[in-house]
């Protein structure tokens, strides 16, 4: 989701940029110009590496950090201090060492000191680190073969059962959440390897019993039926204004006046606040919910990779006692306390900067690659581009 619209510009830009068009502009008389073979290929290559890159960022610090962040709970350390009594009386004597090891000397009550260490997941840093000294070099993609076959079922899944209903798209979301639900073993087991030290099993002989994924469903349901909606309220918003227009073809935004152009403006900005906020309000809370209930039944031969409490202060009741074995949806959200949520924001604002940093970076590389291809032709045709759409917004 944050990352989706900007990959939509960049990917517009580049295919425009790559297409092997013909440009003229009368006023200029620029001749026409046909992009090289090997320009072509040093574009595609430059595309390519950075998909590559914003999906190894979205993966490592969107995913794998912010789901340690959402199940892990900060060590504590107990210091007990005990000390001589002395006596009340300013005016008395200090005690000499002999008599405050004798027996007959009283002895103060002893004061417990409760010290909590930092969460590993403070700084995206500390995280890395912990995980390279614990998992190795490639621990930052732990989980990604997990993650992958989810999601290239869920697609598959998803797009059969579409073709299946006749192409009825508007039952896509729901169709979505079904899936998700069918797969609930596979997401189980791809949060068990983040979550856990490094095993001998391949992924797959690490799924848990029919059963375990049977309790997970509620908690997979809310989480598809979330991500659907944090999808479909931006994009009904953005349909309804018909912003699409604008992006299609940019030069409509030349042929409107001012007071027009303000009225757009506000429209993008109201349907990336509805985005931003469904993102964080519905969609976060869900995802921490879904995370901490599949980390309750994380197996007892698998030792997790940073520390938390299996029983989530004591609200998850093994079989063996009359309990589930699992922890409920809403004891998921509420036993995750203000700091470890506000733990949380920060990560994924960090990873969203990054992301916007990184782009910024490449479509700086781009332009320079461009310029390097073409030479004086691209500010021309800019310019050219330019006059028209001022001629087209005087009109």
């Amino acid at each position: 989701m944050d990352t989706a619209m900007v990959n939509h510009f960049v990917r517009r830009s580049f295919q425009e940029a790559t297409t092997q068009q013909w440009y003229q502009t009368s006023e200029d008389n620029i001749k026409t110009y046909q992009l090289p073979t090997w320009g072509f290929a040093m574009l595609s290559i430059t595309g390519l590496f950075y998909v590559l890159l914003m999906a190894a960022i979205r993966y490592t610090y969107g995913s794998v950090v912010a789901t340690l962040a959402m199940i892990e709970t900060p060590t504590s350390v107990a210091i007990i201090k005990t000390e001589v009594a002395d006596s009340e009386d300013p005016a008395a004597p200090l005690l000499t060492l002999e008599e405050k090891t004798s027996e007959k000397v009283s002895l103060a009550e002893p004061e417990l000191l409760l010290i909590k260490s930092q969460p590993i997941t403070a700084k995206l840093r500390t995280t890395i680190r912990h995980l390279r000294s614990r998992a190795g070099r490639l621990s930052r993609f732990r989980g990604a073969k997990t993650a992958i076959a989810f999601h290239l079922m869920h697609s598959a899944l998803t797009n059969l059962a579409i073709f299946v209903l006749g192409g009825q798209r508007i039952l896509e979301p729901l169709v979505a959440i079904v899936a998700a639900i069918a797969l609930c073993r596979i997401n189980m087991t791809w949060t068990h390897v983040v979550i856990s030290e490094n095993s001998s099993k391949r992924w797959w002989r690490r799924l848990p019993s029919y059963q375990s994924g049977r309790k997970t469903v509620p908690a997979i349901a809310l989480w598809g039926a979330a991500q659907q909606l944090t999808i479909l309220m931006p994009a009904m918003l953005f349909e309804t204004f018909n912003l699409a227009r604008y992006v299609e073809d940019p030069a409509r935004w030349g042929q409107l006046h001012e007071e027009a152009r303000i009225c757009v403006l506000k429209q993008f900005f109201f349907v990336g606040l509805v985005g931003i906020a469904t993102a964080f309000l519905i969609l976060i809370p869900a995802t921490v919910t879904l995370k901490r209930v599949q980390a309750s039944q994380l197996p007892e031969e698998d030792e997790g990779i940073v520390p938390f409490d299996r029983t989530f202060g004591g609200r998850v009741v093994p079989e063996s006692a009359g309990g589930s074995g699992v922890l409920g949806v809403f004891e998921a959200w509420k036993s995750f306390d203000w700091a470890a949520r506000i733990r949380l924001v920060k990560i994924y604002v960090k990873t969203i900067a990054i992301q916007v940093a990184v782009s910024v970076l490449f479509l700086g590389i781009v332009y320079g690659e461009m310029r390097l291809i073409m030479g004086d032709t691209l500010d021309r045709m800019i310019a050219a581009y330019a006059d028209r759409v001022n001629d087209q917004s005087h009109t």
